[in-house]
């Protein structure tokens, strides 16, 4: 689990979170939403030791994330952040292995080559291999980061907004997926045998409130640096608890025994 105790940000002398306490729970998919603005990239990004931590504590599995040594933390969580660049020719399968740099340093052996491979079936790209990463259409790109991530075979992955660039068939089916390696041998660590590793906990920041509802197991709603929900989807995606959320009327309803938000209109 990810514990949050006491968590404080400012950036630039704005407040960005407020007193922030919370349990990331270990296992499934644990969707952050919000309005922007409301401090949901800056709360990821301390998580993943992406920023500074000015107040508070965060411990990933019981590792301080201020005080672990960094390589340490990249063998337990792998993150991804909202803009990421990419230098150009620069090969789809060599975007990839930037995510074994935990592992091996820089010189690749069987296992390293084996989770890239891994990685680029899983997220549909082995066709893509040699492929330049800048001639790529920008949902594909965005596969190609999230298999990097993937490929560094830890047991959280920390995604800000991995939906950005995709359509709906390739959003619903990268959920698909993320949901399916929080539940099967899909998420564990080669180096890992079976019967020891835990399934990978996947901790998102998702827009599309909808995605939340469908695919996740836990869910953190943010507004204004300051968490005004959590729990699973069923208790915490109410009519009232989006409303006030977001700031606007919605309806909610049920489709296949999911919430469903009806925002559109």
């Amino acid at each position: 689990m990810i514990s949050i105790r006491n968590v404080s940000h400012v950036i630039g002398g704005v407040p960005i979170l407020h007193d922030i306490n919370l349990t990331v729970p270990g296992g499934g998919i644990t969707a952050v939403i919000g309005p922007n603005g409301a401090g949901k990239s800056t709360l990821l990004n301390l998580m993943a030791r992406q920023l500074p931590l000015q107040k508070g504590v965060i411990e990933v599995d019981e590792l301080d994330v201020s005080q672990t040594d960094s390589r340490v933390l990249a063998l337990k969580m792998a993150s991804l952040e909202q803009h990421v660049g990419v230098a150009s020719r620069l090969r789809v399968a060599e975007l990839v292995s930037f995510g074994r740099w935990p592992h091996c340093r820089g010189r690749p052996g069987p296992d390293d080559h084996a989770a890239v491979e891994a990685a680029l079936a899983l997220f549909e790209l082995d066709t893509m291999h040699d492929r330049f990463v800048d001639e790529l259409s920008g949902g594909q790109r965005q596969r190609a980061f999230v298999a990097m991530a993937y490929a560094q075979t830890t047991d959280w992955l920390l995604l800000d907004e991995p939906l950005n660039n995709l359509d709906m068939a390739h959003a619903r089916a990268l959920m698909a997926l993320l949901h399916k390696v929080t539940r099967s041998d899909e998420g564990k660590s080669p180096e890992k045998s079976p019967e020891k590793s835990p399934e990978k906990s996947v901790v998102m920041v998702v827009h599309e409130i909808n995605y939340a509802a469908a695919w996740a197991d836990h869910v953190i709603g943010i507004k204004d640096g300051q968490v005004v929900l959590e729990g699973a989807p069923d208790d915490v995606i109410t009519q009232e608890a989006i409303a006030d959320l977001f700031g606007i009327n919605v309806q909610v309803a049920r489709f296949g025994g999911k919430p469903i938000v009806m925002h559109h209109c």
